[in-house]
């Protein structure tokens, strides 16, 4: 090192090189080595010389990798990385990959990339790329080093990257936490492994690695076989666990409700078959006739019952438990439990507050049909799921009044309120279906739109209902029925590619009827969704010979539906859409881009698709790029804002819609800050159109966020008011408004929107979903498939029964950063609601103080563990009227406290509204009765039962079903409707402060 600091400059090592002796050589090289990072520019004069040495086979092969060293470093500081690792192979193991320089961590990187890119090209094109060995050794040689230096997740990611699945196993298995590392490489093959057919080898790789371990996560395994789609293997492990003891069957329950909230209804389907049902039905006769009454219980599993002869004597215990449980397994995989439950769920939380609607009614003028569908459609949005229709029900000669499409687009809205209503759905909707033979006199427009309904109630669970869909189909000719059973027929069998439905939908495709043929295109992408059937290219041909546009759009969305998740190997279909003529076919596949690479953030399709957003001449094509941007990156929805930020600054008014869905569908349900901060300038947009979108769009976002949370929801609520009682603004951004504020409150208050599962799955039914709620721009009927992404914000603990025991549990943040909004009130002056009846607050206040000691006297045990634990405790959601009355009546009390500081935490009773933001608070009490299966702060959650021998508190035991009836040809379910259809019990709340002047 001496020789470095002493000399000023490099022209005598450079001198030496021209020597005869190699020693004299191999000095020079050597102190050059030491010194190049100060005399390059000196040394790169002299880099001829250098090569010839290093080229020179008589020379020693140490100094000959010496000198190629020594060019790697000048060409590295000459900014020439290529060359530079070129010479940096030739170095051999001079080239020291354990160094902390900026020369080695750079030439590092360059040869893992310049590897991963010949190994990928090699898998793409399926021809053999020879790789340079001294290559391949430096990167075996940094694998090695990361794994025996502990870095295991770093080795694990030049692994995937570099295809190198042999040392991807080896870093999984000796790194000290393989269950860790397992999920890190799921997580990193969803989002960054972008070839399908290299993320099913990966995850292929984690499956063996998993069942290898001693105590294999099967949560995992199933999760990773789902996407495989490997239903063999499922059922081996279902079947495994429901053999084993109480806690592996609980475990095998919680795998099925997690893979139904993946919405691959095909797949769930083909699971669910291949459990034999030939045990079960050795013991029909002896299994208790009250088991039948099980959420999970399967309606098709009694044929071939022994005869009544069987005794009890004949049939194992054993096999009858095992048939018990194949039998409540079937009912989750069908998916009917998870249905049921969501049912009950949505009716008795229902907190939908009617006054907004009756707002809407009342400042929507009569002769305005679209501002009247709106409402139509806001109401069902709002109540989507309930089965409340109580606005309906009360507004039956307001509902009259719509005429021809407006009248098939009240009736399907019955379908979202009944969304799941699979045991009654067809007798909810049965006086408007067509009666035997086509149309039954009545109205051919409401047939049309019961049938969508029967779809939409139906949506991926349709084996009831399909046959009877099928059949209204063949027996009508009237093409608003057609339209109607095309578009149910899609959403009952979705996903199944059942081949006979899609020949029955292509017949009515081939009459080529404008109205019936735009739905039956679409009926066929839905059918055939993710399949990338070869049925794509004659739907394709049709799309050109066909004159109508409608029929194209249809056909074109269809056909993107097909390719659903498809990836590259869409690639071509993608690029014969693109680049044809016609614009509306580019428009199909803008769709097809977006959905073949859904929440997969994939760059080159974000590439393409702004390439199309601001180069193609159509309104209509730019517009879809950038909408479909949203489908794209709803993975990474951070991204988006920042992606379409200029976009949403666009001259076209087009471009500047897209930007904002692409921000709504991407960002739903998050509540995401940039979202809200690039929308709000586009709510009071110029145009009236970018308005429409930018409200909706707003309203998808801000979903199930309070305001306490951000206080721009409130400001958002306000100004959709404002918009909605302007008599003087434009149709288009009322419309907007009024779909904002159904969709701001859906699901009575309890649904959100989201399209990944908690697995990171893609939610299929939610995507596609959104996809065709998009279409909404050009046919109004469509909005009902945003129902389609709603997810139920419901935290429900379930026994091994499939029963909601009662019990609390912990939500460790302050209860109003979560709570529902406050219902509206109607203003004094106009009100003409019909005031309660006055009760006296002392009266109220000496049943509340009586129940209260008694409910005390019961809690008090419980309270001291939760204060031991957390500090004060808050009151809950269980709350009683008689409470919340004497909080609004006594006005003193109420203003004290105001002055106490807000609970820490509050005190949740199973099932519960956990919203999304709310889940990182979740907490289980110590002393509670139930822990879960796995940790999982909302959605389905299996409970494993601490004291087995204690009686149990059921909550969810009545179901909206019990007191469904029909009235006045408006179907009327729950007349007992939760308080909040509006609580005519309460007080009216006190009068805000105010300042008294003279």
């Amino acid at each position: 090192m001496a020789v470095a600091t002493m000399v000023s400059s490099a022209g005598g090592l450079l001198a030496m090189l021209n020597e005869s002796h190699p020693q004299l050589k191999l000095h020079a090289l050597s102190n050059l080595n030491k010194c190049v990072d100060f005399y390059w520019p000196e040394i790169s004069t002299s880099v001829p010389i250098i090569e010839s040495l290093y080229e020179d086979e008589e020379f020693d092969q140490h100094q000959r990798q010496l000198a190629a060293l020594l060019v790697s470093k000048v060409f590295y500081y000459l900014g020439e990385l290529n060359d530079s690792l070129s010479y940096a192979l030739g170095a051999g193991s001079l080239f020291d990959v354990s160094g902390e320089s900026d020369y080695v961590h750079t030439l590092l990187a360059k040869a893992i990339d310049e590897y991963a890119s010949m190994k990928s090209k090699a898998a793409e094109s399926n021809e053999a790329v020879e790789v340079d060995p001294r290559l391949e050794a430096i990167v075996e040689r940094m694998l090695d080093k990361c794994i025996n230096d502990g870095k295991y997740q770093q080795a694990m990611g030049i692994s995937i990257e570099c295809r190198r699945l042999d040392k991807l196993e080896e870093s999984i298995t000796r790194s000290d936490n393989v269950q860790g590392s397992l999920s890190y490489c799921i997580n990193v093959s969803h989002s960054f492994v972008y070839r399908r057919e290299y993320r099913h080898e990966v995850l292929r790789l984690l499956v063996n690695v998993h069942q290898k371990l001693p105590s294999p996560d099967y949560l995992s395994i199933c999760q990773c076989l789902t996407f495989l789609d490997d239903p063999e293997a499922v059922v081996q492990i279902l079947e495994k666990l429901l053999r084993s003891s109480q806690d592996d069957t609980l475990l095998a329950f919680q795998i099925a409700f997690d893979l139904v909230e993946n919405e691959h209804q095909a797949f769930l389907l083909n699971v669910r078959d291949r459990f034999s049902v030939s045990k079960p039905q050795l013991v029909e006769a002896t299994r208790p006739p009250s088991d039948s009454q099980d959420p999970g219980a399967d309606v098709n599993m009694t044929d071939g019952s022994p005869t009544s002869d069987a005794s009890p004597s004949q049939v194992d215990p054993f096999e009858a438990t095992y048939a018990e449980r194949v039998k409540k397994i079937r009912g989750i995989l069908s998916g009917k439990t998870s249905i049921q439950l969501t049912l009950q769920f949505l009716y008795s939380h229902n907190k939908s507050d009617l006054l907004i609607l009756k707002t809407i009614k009342q400042s929507v003028e009569m002769r305005n049909s679209v501002c009247h569908s709106a409402t139509i459609y806001a109401n069902a949005i709002m109540h989507a799921g309930t089965t409340v229709d109580t606005f309906l029900r009360e507004n039956l000669d307001w509902l009259s009044r719509a005429t021809n499409w407006a009248k098939f687009s009240a009736t399907a809205g019955l379908g979202v309120i009944h969304r799941g209503h699979l045991h009654q759905g067809r007798s909810l909707m049965a006086p408007y279906l067509p009666q035997g033979g086509g149309s039954g006199g009545g109205s051919p427009y409401s047939e049309g739109g019961a049938l969508y309904a029967l779809g939409l109630i139906h949506a991926n669970h349709g084996e009831g209902i399909k046959q009877f869909l099928r059949d209204s189909l063949r027996s009508t000719s009237v093409e608003f029925i057609q339209h109607g059973a095309c578009l149910g027929l899609g959403l009952a069998a979705l996903g199944t590619a059942d081949e006979d439905i899609y020949d029955d939908i292509k017949s009515v495709l081939y009459t080529d009827s404008a109205v019936a043929g735009e739905a039956a295109g679409i009926g066929m992408g839905l059918l055939m969704v993710g399949t990338a059937s070869e049925k794509a290219g004659e739907m394709l041909a049709y799309a050109h010979e066909t004159q109508h546009e409608k029929i194209i759009r249809g056909l074109a969305l269809g056909i993107a539906l097909m390719v659903y998740g498809r990836e590259e190997e869409a690639d071509t279909l993608i690029e014969q859409m693109t680049r044809d003529q016609d614009p509306i076919l580019r428009y199909g596949g803008m769709y097809a881009l977006a959905l073949a690479y859904r929440g997969t953030a994939n760059n080159k399709a974000i590439r393409q698709l702004l390439h199309f957003a601001v180069s193609d001449v159509s309104d209509d094509v730019r517009r879809t790029a950038v909408l479909a941007l949203g489908f794209v990156l709803y993975s990474e929805p951070e991204q988006t804002p920042r992606i379409v930020s200029l976009l949403s600054e666009s001259y076209n008014p087009h471009v500047r819609y897209g930007a904002a869905l692409a921000v709504g569908i991407s960002c739903a349900g998050t509540g995401l800050s940039e979202a809200i901060s690039l929308l709000e300038p586009l709510t009071s947009d110029v145009v009236d159109f970018v308005r429409q979108g930018a409200l909706i769009a707003m309203a998808m976002v801000m979903v199930q966020t309070s305001e306490a949370s951000d206080s721009r929801v409130g400001a958002f609520r306000r100004q959709l008011e404002k918009i909605i009682l302007d008599k003087h603004e434009d149709t288009m951004s009322k419309m907007g408004a009024i779909l904002a504020s159904g969709i701001l409150d859906a699901g009575g208050r309890n649904v959100t929107i989201r399209l990944l599962s908690k697995t990171k799955h893609d939610k299929v039914t939610a995507v596609v979903g959104l996809a065709v709620f998009s279409q909404f721009w050009y046919w109004y009927p469509l909005i009902y498939f945003i129902s389609l992404a709603f997810s139920p914000t419901a935290f429900i603990g379930l026994n091994h029964n499939l029963k909601v025991p009662r019990f609390e549990f912990l939500s460790h943040a302050k209860p109003s950063l979560f709570e529902y909004p406050k219902p509206t009130t109607v203003p004094t002056t106009t009100s003409s609601v019909k005031l309660p009846t006055a009760i006296l607050s002392t009266s109220i206040r000496a049943k509340a103080r009586a129940k209260k000691e008694a409910e005390n006297k019961a809690n008090t045990e419980k309270t001291a563990v939760a204060e031991a634990t957390y500090g004060t405790l808050s009151i809950g959601k269980g709350k009683s009227v008689a409470d919340r009355d004497t909080d609004s009546m006594q006005v003193d009390s109420s203003q004290e406290k105001k002055s106490e500081p807000e609970p820490s935490f509050e005190i949740l009773t199973n099932p519960a509204r956990v919203v999304p933001t709310q889940e990182k608070f979740i907490k289980f009490l110590e002393e509670s009765r139930y822990m879960p299966v796995k940790l999982a702060p909302s959605g389905f959650v299996l409970l494993k039962d601490l004291r087995p021998t204690e009686p149990e508190v059921l909550s969810l035991t009545d179901s909206p079903s019990s007191n469904a009836s029909t009235t006045g040809g408006s179907t009327a379910t729950g007349q007992q409707a939760p308080a909040s259809a509006m609580a005519v019990d309460e007080e009216p709340q006190p009068p805000q402060p105010f300042e008294y002047t003279s």
